[in-house]
């Protein structure tokens, strides 16, 4: 009895420390940045109680529904681009067709490795209008030079800088994921008479399911949270980033440029309850997407 009770105590003593940490890091600021949503500082009175009325005059305040609708544009452009990039890539290193695999799959990683500011940074040179290897090159050819940070392409080049930095990160969960598929059904795929197009086809995309649901998951989070790269291609182009460009950005904007730590908090609130809204979009679309496949395979 004395052992049992014992290794039923190690169990919370284990889980204490990340406990500790998940309440004091994260629910903890959670519920500070709640109640501070409730509030709003003025010239007279100082900060006093408006319940909910941040949260009416945010669901009316263009620039957030502007900075929402711009990342919701990225992440249709920019997202389904980086996963079948992803995906490529891993059914290419899966096949066991490419020399020299390991060098290209780091190679396609190392990307990943490099920090998300020195990655803005270094293709905010690449697309300078003026000493960028780019216009250099367009000017020697007799060339205009092109816009990469005009209003029209910034987007574009947004997601370029994104989809170099994450299909590594992809590609890895995805080759992850293929390693596990049983080699029996490689076995009976090759009995049947099928091809390697087949095979990926039949085989490998279904086992995917999960891994490309994981994926997308974590674009849906990170194209909303869009942050590093606006906020330092803004330095250089400031005609066309402006402080509401993502939500992301326009609430550091709110607390630290504009001091409305109140109104950041209810922005950042919102951004939080979409990011949540789009995530269960995303799965119940593909939950229903795989009953109806399972039902069409059983039919």
């Amino acid at each position: 009895m004395t052992g049992t009770r014992r290794h039923r105590a190690a169990g919370p003593l284990f889980v204490a420390p990340f406990l500790t940490l998940f309440l004091l890091l994260f629910l903890a600021p959670l519920g500070y940045a709640a109640y501070l949503s409730l509030f709003r500082s003025r010239l007279i009175g100082g900060t006093v109680f408006v319940g909910l009325d941040n949260y009416t005059q945010a669901l009316g305040d263009p620039q957030l529904l502007h900075g929402v609708g711009r990342v919701a544009l990225f992440f249709v452009i920019q997202v389904p681009v980086m996963l079948l990039l992803a995906l490529l890539f891993a059914l290419a290193l899966d096949s066991g067709l490419l020399r020299l695999a390991r060098v290209i799959r780091l190679g396609i990683f190392v990307p990943y490795a490099v920090p998300s500011v020195v990655a803005a940074l270094m293709w905010g040179y690449l697309y300078g209008p003026d000493f960028g290897p780019f216009a250099q090159l367009s000017r020697k050819l007799g060339l205009p030079a092109p816009h990469f940070l005009g209003d029209g392409w910034m987007l574009g080049s947004l997601a370029n800088i994104v989809t170099w930095e994450f299909v590594g990160y992809n590609m890895i969960i995805l080759y992850a994921a293929l390693r596990t598929i049983p080699q029996e059904l490689y076995e009976a795929a090759a009995v049947d008479g099928a091809g390697a197009w087949r095979v990926a086809w039949s085989v490998k995309l279904p086992a995917l399911r999960p891994a490309l649901l994981l994926t997308l998951l974590f674009s849906v989070i990170g194209s909303f949270q869009l942050f590093n790269e606006p906020n330092l291609l803004m330095k250089i182009a400031p005609d066309v980033i402006s402080s509401s460009y993502t939500a992301n950005l326009y609430a550091y904007s709110l607390a630290f440029t504009g001091q409305q730590v109140n109104y950041a908090a209810t922005v950042s609130f919102l951004l939080g309850l979409v990011i949540v809204i789009a995530s269960y979009a995303v799965l119940l679309t593909a939950n229903r997407g795989g009953r109806g496949g399972s039902s069409g395979r059983t039919a």
